[in-house]
């Protein structure tokens, strides 16, 4: 299964993280430029892969692992680059540094449901999450090279509310998946 082309995808969002550091390692217009572009065809590699898996009925246990990494590998990639050059500092690192802990901490939870047979599935909340999430991470890319081409566009303050909100609704599906967790750990049956 892994060369259906829903994990094809997956994949080359993984792959692609190299290049997001690597473009995003000497800030510039050009190298944010081609940083935002490569971010909005991650963006729509996500969106088609899971879209083509149910279409095609080919959903597979490695795409359902796979998927969640990727987004994951990408997001922190992506948050420590900001964070190194500087577009997310001061108070905004608190945010940035909440996403960061609450895919750690989800992701072993995940794990250690996964051992004990539980599925945890993703909540609509979280999916406004990660909405709120790419917007942030996006506006943020956008406003380097956006500040050369479009100097009026509010992309860096979009960015910033954005990761605040995103914070927000992480806090809060990170304690609902934390609730199931739980749960099942406490659970002496």
């Amino acid at each position: 299964m892994l060369s259906s082309l829903p994990n094809l995808l997956t994949l080359s969002r993984i792959l692609a993280v190299p290049l997001f550091v690597l473009l995003m390692w000497w800030p510039s217009w050009v190298t944010y430029s081609f940083a935002f572009l490569l971010f909005c065809l991650a963006g729509i590699t996500d969106y088609i892969d899971g879209y083509l898996a149910r279409a095609q009925g080919t959903v597979s246990k490695l795409g359902i692992f796979l998927d969640p990494i990727a987004d994951k590998i990408m997001v922190v990639a992506v948050i420590i680059m900001l964070i190194h050059n500087g577009q997310i500092h001061g108070l905004s690192v608190i945010p940035a540094l909440i996403i960061i802990l609450r895919e750690l901490a989800v992701s072993g939870l995940r794990e250690f449901l996964a051992n004990a047979q539980v599925s945890l599935p993703v909540s609509q909340l979280a999916k406004w999450k990660t909405a709120f999430q790419m917007v942030s991470l996006g506006a943020l890319i956008l406003a380097v090279s956006s500040a050369h081409w479009w100097p009026a566009l509010p992309a860096h303050e979009i960015g910033i509310f954005c990761l605040f909100v995103a914070a927000a609704l992480t806090l809060l599906t990170g304690w609902d998946y934390l609730r199931v967790g739980l749960k099942h750990m406490t659970d002496d049956a």
